[in-house]
This record gives structure tokens, C-alpha cells and sequence, in this order.
């Protein structure tokens, strides 16, 4: 799956010349801030998932910047740092994440409970960025996996596969402390992770990485307020309603809304076939990414639309988006059919780039 419409480097996505401006999204700001990006490189030798990432490899691999909270700028910083570092090689993704925690626990112990009402972690995963088929895993301190396919965003009417198990899915948990024990404190813990790229199948398609492609990814940390009641870690109650506090929800590459199923907002992991350690190779940002921002304005601005007029804009006009564009130098065209029901936008740019988003979420790419 070799991505095109390419600019290079990251400089694109600093808001540096060449790029819309921020004024473009005036009220949506926040679901358009800069993505976080990560380029991964190839593993030679073996990694075995036990926790501790002691091989070579891993000690040469660069962590990604430490999680936010998930509205980014809007919330305080999260109170534990978290981080990770990830590779690749022919068959598999490797993960690992460091969580500062000096209290550890976990109590879920069997296979796909529920395990985000616990601390946890969650990864999430699009291969062919079309925000559609994704896949989501959890874990928690204990290492229990509840892992679930999405056909597509909640917001949708996603109906969440959750009978789906990753096959060949193998995670290991290190705890620098005691798990469980309020008598102690702890440092953190450590959650190494192995994906087949053949567990992606679905109807017996799979999507295996190759160099130079981009994939969206997003990490999330689950954090909830606890206290210690008869030596149990348990949740912090409001004294009104009786219900627990809201958690808190640290991620590697912040959303703008609560919500981890806004896969457009997720971040952008690129594939090297360097090894590891040796050629640094530059994050290349797809031109089709920041092109497809200006489908997702008129997107959020439909349905913004739809709660305040009980119907989708007729027109472009009505919706009050311009036609036509500038972005990296490159212009495009806007277009929209729509119902009062339904709406599909189509960008066409000047270097044959052609995107469709409809009102389902379904972003696909193609060229003229």
C-alpha cells in the first residue's frame, strides 16, 4: 500500500508557509490542530515480549514525545508522563509503553473485560487511513487484552466487533513496584506489545506496511482518581451524584474533543526500511491529509448544520464553505451533493488528487 501525494518533511504541519491558514477553521480550532507524527524503523533480531525492551534494538529506537491530555492546550498537562517507542520488520508491529504510576493496579483478569474502567492503555490503528476498519486494543496492569474491530466511528452507528480476537496479538506488563499494594509506592509500569501485520485481515485481505507508507495510530492512556479503601485501590466517588469522577485521558497525539473515535484526528506513523540506529529518515507528511482538513470542515460544519436546522445545508453556499482553494501551493475545488438526509463532498486538486467524505465518515482517495 504505497501512499502518493507527497510534500516533504514535517514542516508543513508547523503552521509554517505553504499551509492554510487557521483562520480557515475559525470556530473548529480545536479539531484542527497540528497531528503528532512518528517515523518507525526496521527491527533485525527478535524481540521477545516480556515487558523489559532489553534488546539492542529497543535501546536504539527514540521515544515519541510524552501524551497530552486528549483536548490538548484546553486541559492542564497530564499529572504521570507516558511515552512509547515502536518498530517493525516483515511480519509484525512492536510497542512499547512507559507509564509513570506510583500507584499500580489493576483487578479485571480474564480476556476482554472491559478493562477502560481500570487504568489501562488503548491502541488504536487505521492502515489505509480511510477512517473506516480500524482496530482498537486495551490492557491493563494485569496484561488482560479486550481487543474490538469498528467498521466505523461510533458517531456513525458503529456496531463494535467485540468478538473479534487479534490473532497472534502477544503483550507482556513490567511493574517497576508492587502491583495492588496501597502500602508501597510504585515508579511505573511497562507494556511491550507484538501485532502480526496478519491479524489486520478482514475477508482474508490484510495490510502489510511498506516502505515509506503512513498510517494512522493513536495511543491512550486511561487514568482514573482513586483511593484506598480496606487496602483496595477504588474510585474516587462525586459526594452528589454518587458516581465516580470523570477519568482523566492522556494520549500520544491530542484529539481537540473527548473522544478517541475521531480516527481523522489520530496520528501519523510512518514505515522505514532503515534499521534501526542507523540512516535517520524524515517524517514525509501526504499532501492528501492536509487536503482531506478542508472535507473535514465542511463535514463538522454539516452537522453542526443539521443540530441547529434539523437538516444538512442544500449547498456549499448555504454551509457557507468556499468552492475552491489554496493549500501547500496546491489548489483545489470544492464540490457537494447533499439531502436533507445525506451529503457527499468531493476535493479535486491542481495535482490530480481527487477526495471523498461522506456524511458516514468514509474518506477515500483517488487520482484523475
Amino acid at each position: 500500500m504505497k501512499n502518493s501525494f507527497w510534500i516533504a518533511g514535517i514542516m508543513s504541519v508547523l503552521g509554517l508557509p505553504g499551509i492554510a491558514s487557521g483562520q480557515d477553521f475559525e470556530g473548529f480550532e480545536n479539531l484542527f490542530t497540528p497531528v503528532r507524527t512518528y517515523v518507525t524503523y526496521q527491527c533485525p533480531e527478535e524481540i521477545s515480549i516480556d515487558g523489559k525492551a532489553s534488546e539492542e534494538s529497543w535501546q536504539k529506537t527514540e521515544w515519541s514525545e510524552h501524551f497530552e491530555d486528549i483536548e490538548g492546550d484546553l486541559k492542564p498537562r497530564p499529572t504521570y508522563e507516558t511515552r512509547f517507542k515502536m518498530l517493525w520488520d516483515a511480519q509484525n508491529l512492536y510497542y512499547y509503553f512507559e507509564l509513570q504510576e506510583p500507584h499500580v493496579w489493576a483487578y479485571y483478569d480474564r480476556h476482554d473485560m472491559v478493562v477502560f474502567h481500570e487504568n489501562d492503555i488503548e491502541l488504536f490503528i487505521d492502515p489505509d487511513r480511510d477512517c473506516y476498519n480500524y482496530f482498537e486494543y486495551e490492557l491493563n496492569a494485569q496484561n488482560i487484552l479486550f481487543d474490538l474491530f469498528l467498521n466505523k466511528p461510533y458517531r456513525n452507528g458503529a456496531k463494535p466487533d467485540i468478538e473479534w480476537n487479534a490473532p497472534g496479538f502477544e503483550s507482556a506488563v513490567f511493574v517497576d513496584g508492587t502491583l495492588n499494594n496501597p502500602a508501597d509506592k510504585d515508579r511505573k509500569w511497562c507494556v511491550e506489545v507484538k501485532i502480526p501485520f496478519a491479524s489486520f485481515a478482514r475477508d482474508e485481505h490484510f495490510e502489510q506496511a511498506g516502505d515509506g507508507d503512513v498510517w494512522k495510530m493513536n495511543f491512550s492512556r486511561v487514568q482514573w482518581h482513586t483511593e484506598v479503601v480496606d487496602g483496595k485501590y477504588v474510585k474516587v466517588k462525586d459526594k452528589v451524584s454518587g458516581r465516580s469522577l470523570p477519568e482523566n485521558n492522556w494520549v500520544w497525539s491530542p484529539q481537540g474533543v473527548i473522544n478517541m473515535h475521531f480516527p481523522e484526528r489520530w496520528g501519523l506513523v510512518q514505515f522505514s526500511e532503515e534499521q534501526v540506529g542507523t540512516r535517520k529518515v524524515s517524517f514525509q507528511m501526504p499532501l492528501d491529509e492536509l487536503l482531506a482538513r478542508h472535507l473535514w470542515l465542511a463535514y463538522y460544519k454539516q452537522q453542526e448544520f443539521r443540530r441547529e436546522n434539523q437538516r444538512f445545508a442544500a449547498s456549499l453556499e448555504e454551509l457557507q464553505v468556499p468552492k475552491s482553494g489554496m493549500d501547500n501551493d496546491v489548489p483545489f475545488e470544492l464540490e457537494m451533493t447533499a439531502t436533507a438526509n445525506d451529503f457527499k463532498l468531493k476535493l479535486t486538486a491542481a495535482n490530480g488528487c481527487v477526495l471523498r467524505l461522506d456524511n458516514n465518515s468514509l474518506l477515500t482517495r483517488t487520482t484523475n
